[in-house]
């Protein structure tokens, strides 16, 4: 909220959970502000963190001796991983420009793509 109480449109989705576990969102027109560069920092690791545990899951998966405890704790890092993966993308696809033209134009696409026949 700016200092006359009113909430900006710019809402970005944080890549962490609130207090009680819902969704947190960051309200500011800037984008380089200090909360919003530990977002990205923190996506970014969330990433890097995700494709590292991918890396070794295909080692794990390789490896015949591996047994279904170790199997259940990789799966549950791995739906973790997925889950911030997720947000991340909804968080960053949420901030993506809209596309320019008409939006009727835009709008018939979908139907006139359809490709129905007489």
């Amino acid at each position: 909220m700016d200092g006359g109480g009113i909430v900006s449109a710019n809402l970005r989705l944080l890549p962490w959970p609130g207090p009680a576990g819902q969704r947190s969102y960051l309200s500011t027109d800037d984008g380089d502000s200090s909360l919003s560069r530990l977002a990205d920092e923190i996506e970014e690791v969330q990433l890097e963190t995700g494709a590292e545990l991918l890396d070794h899951a295909a080692m794990m998966l390789e490896n015949q001796k591996v047994n279904a405890v170790e199997l259940r704790f990789l799966s549950a890092r791995l739906c973790e991983a997925l889950r911030d993966a997720l947000r991340v993308a909804e968080s960053r696809g949420g901030r993506l420009p809209e596309p320019e033209g008409d939006d009727a134009e835009r709008d018939k696409l979908p139907t006139s793509a359809s490709g129905t026949s007489g």
